[in-house]
């Protein structure tokens, strides 16, 4: 969680040096895909948290929350008044778009591992089986032999 909100930190300090240099806010994409990506993984890690337990942590995921919320809010100021017309709505589409593709990327990674277990367990049951057959094989033959 920590390592979330020093990069959400220092990703939107960036964005707030690029800006204070005169600069466009386009100067400034990558530090705000870090901004944004570091937001969406500290919300993840928040609400994958047992509720039921509070503590101290809880507390301070919350207003590292809100610190970033606040940060978000001057991002928005700035595209809107220093950015081109509509900058703000085509980056929150561009945003919704870009996380439904990593919803469904972890989805199907997530089937894709299901399946190479699938398959795994699958293969050990049919090597065991072999290897049972076999040696019952070598067994009854020995037997035969009356090497047993």
């Amino acid at each position: 969680m920590l390592a979330e909100i020093a990069a959400c930190n220092a990703a939107f300090g960036v964005i707030k040096q690029v800006v204070s240099n005169g600069q466009d806010l386009l100067s400034a994409g990558k530090a705000i895909a870090k901004f944004v990506s570091g937001k969406e993984e500290l919300q993840r890690q928040v609400a994958g948290k047992d509720k039921s337990k509070a503590n101290q942590s809880d507390l301070e995921a919350f207003l590292a929350l809100e610190k970033i919320r606040e940060q978000e809010s001057e991002l928005k100021q700035m595209m809107i008044y220093l950015g081109r017309p509509g900058l703000w709505t085509d980056y929150q589409k561009y945003c919704a778009e870009a996380r439904r593709a990593r919803r469904q990327s972890e989805k199907e990674a997530v089937a894709k591992r299901e399946k190479i277990v699938y398959r795994s367990i699958v293969g050990g049951l049919i090597s065991f089986f072999v290897l049972l057959i076999t040696g019952i094989i070598v067994l009854v033959y020995m037997a035969a032999q009356g090497k047993l």
